[in-house]
């Protein structure tokens, strides 16, 4: 009677185990189809995302008066928009898939990637290449570029987009992605549109070509063109605002391109 017992204990138990395998395997291959079939709205939503954090940056949301609406955003990207992929070290155009490509990605590939000699902007990597964008105005002719920029926050890298004339001095605007870690009301106030408001106008380099912008702590004069007011009680998240710029406008980020874009006065070649 006892053996009786074990044994219909071991079956009950083995009979759980494998209930509890097939179950397993239940869920596993569901958040695998899930997660395979949820993929390209994913990779759409990021895109569209971009997109839009482009307009905003060239100043086309505004002044297009373009909804938010996908359709618009897409619309609008596809009339103005030329993307293109130039090399950091030489500025030169490159061949490259634009919309595959992944700068987080990149970075992190040692074959294609640097860890610069500088690294003002904390990110320990630097792609080989990047995607600016070369926005038109109504007429077909140049009149934003378009930078993407990547340093360090307080907690987080923080991803973002400058928007320049075409002299590549003047800044239309500075756009952050709200994907980062930085504390609301300190850090995160470089989503308020108040900060924003205060880049247009402001010069990257003086005279002499050096890169002069920074945020002031305490408050930059009227009359500075180089300086934006630093984020109140968020130092740290300022000064990597600062050296993300530094490090992005110098020799080891766009400078080469830059200083090839002025010596064919935009042609790009």
């Amino acid at each position: 009677m006892s053996d009786s017992k074990t044994s219909k204990k071991k079956e009950t138990f083995g009979s759980t185990l494998i209930f509890v395998f097939i179950i397993c395997l239940v869920c596993a291959a569901l958040v695998s189809i899930s997660a395979v079939s949820l993929k390209p709205l994913q990779q759409a939503n990021k895109l569209l995302d971009k997109q839009t954090k482009i307009l905003e940056a060239s100043g086309l949301l505004k002044s297009a008066g373009v909804s938010l609406d996908s359709e618009s955003i897409v619309v609008t990207y596809n009339k103005f928009v030329v993307a293109k992929m130039i090399d950091l070290d030489s500025g030169a155009i490159i061949e490259g898939d634009v919309n595959a490509f992944d700068e987080r990605a990149e970075s992190r590939n040692l074959a294609n990637s640097i860890k610069p000699k500088n690294d003002m902007a904390g990110i320990n990597r630097r792609a080989n290449s990047a995607v600016i964008y070369l926005v038109n105005n109504e007429q077909g002719q140049l009149d934003t570029i378009v930078l993407p920029i990547v340093g360090s926050g307080l907690w987080d890298l923080m991803h973002g987009f400058v928007g320049m004339n075409a002299d590549l001095n003047t800044v239309k605007s500075v756009v952050y992605s709200a994907d980062f870690k930085e504390t609301p009301g300190l850090g995160a106030e470089v989503l308020n549109p108040r900060w924003k408001a205060l880049w247009p106008g402001k010069k990257i380099f003086n005279n002499a070509g050096e890169v002069k912008i920074q945020l002031v702590k305490g408050g930059a004069k009227q009359d500075d063109v180089h300086g934006v007011d630093a984020l109140s009680g968020a130092t740290l998240t300022s000064n990597g605002v600062t050296r993300t710029l530094h490090f992005w406008f110098g020799d080891e980020g766009y400078g080469p391109f830059i200083t090839k874009f002025r010596a064919t006065a935009g042609g790009l070649k």
